[in-house]
């Protein structure tokens, strides 16, 4: 039988730059240490934590940086795929991105912010360019950072390439507990996929954070709900529940069936 063991560690929006991050991943690394967890997954922007202005810029770095090689040893030494939000610079421009690096420290996969909010991301970063699809264990996984989860055609393009699990780093304000409560459930019952939402708790700054990261299975149940403040969630994926819930809503098979004259659909040129 399929299975991976899934953590989210909810991180605190107090934590002060790359550094005092690092070290609070290594700790909690030596916590889930008897958990014997596959793969962990870390908020939107953990590195620098995302209320940071032009700080982060100072902290930004290649997806091969000096930061990316500690935490890429971390994911060695503790034996567990590690996947974190970062400020990434790339040819002179910089994007929030995500990064996953499996349990040997090599990586997987780089996802760059594909929509960006009006506002602060737009006025820091540049917008991304299609995701990929790629493996933990035995499931086929993608990631979406925040905002491109919110938008119900990302989400479909993704499940009907074959993607089992969803991974999803953000920086949720206390104001949209709707999209951690509800709309990240649906998400995952309306594709029959599992969804890793990581989100930051507590304040930083003028941002307070929701806290409610979150995996919800297939069927849009919650097998993990994080609270309020700083907190490691973990939970069992099965991989035969996708292939259930495709099969008792067969949606990604009868959505072939719509057709609206004049509807156009979205595709991020997953691969």
């Amino acid at each position: 039988m399929r299975e991976l063991r899934l953590a989210i560690a909810q991180s605190s929006g107090a934590l002060e730059g790359p550094e005092e991050r690092i070290g609070w991943l290594e700790r909690k690394l030596k916590d889930l240490s008897s958990h014997k967890v596959d793969v962990l997954v870390l908020p939107e922007l953990f590195l620098t934590g995302y209320n940071k202005g032009k700080k982060l810029l100072e902290w930004a770095e290649a997806n091969d940086g000096p930061y990316a090689k500690r935490i890429s040893a971390l994911c060695k030494e503790f034996n567990v795929a590690i996947q974190y939000g970062f400020p990434e610079k790339l040819g002179g421009k910089l994007y929030n991105s995500a990064t996953c690096f499996d349990a040997s420290g090599r990586c997987l996969n780089i996802h760059r912010k594909l929509i960006l909010p009006p506002g602060f991301e737009g006025d820091h970063f540049e917008a991304g360019q299609g995701c990929n699809i790629f493996e933990l264990g035995d499931f086929k996984v993608a990631t979406l950072i925040c905002y491109d989860a919110e938008f119900p055609e990302t989400f479909r393009h993704i499940a009907t390439q074959g993607v089992e699990l969803v991974l999803v780093p953000t920086a949720l304000g206390a104001q949209w507990d709707v999209v951690a409560k509800k709309l990240i459930p649906t998400r995952a019952f309306e594709n029959g996929i599992y969804v890793a939402y990581a989100n930051q708790a507590g304040q930083e700054g003028d941002m307070n954070y929701l806290g409610a990261s979150c995996i919800i299975a297939p069927n849009g149940d919650e097998l993990a709900r994080a609270g309020q403040e700083e907190e490691i969630i973990v939970a069992t994926l099965q991989g035969d529940a996708v292939q259930k819930a495709q099969e008792r809503l067969p949606y990604l098979s009868d959505v072939k069936r719509i057709r609206i004259t004049g509807m156009s659909g979205f595709e991020p040129n997953c691969e």
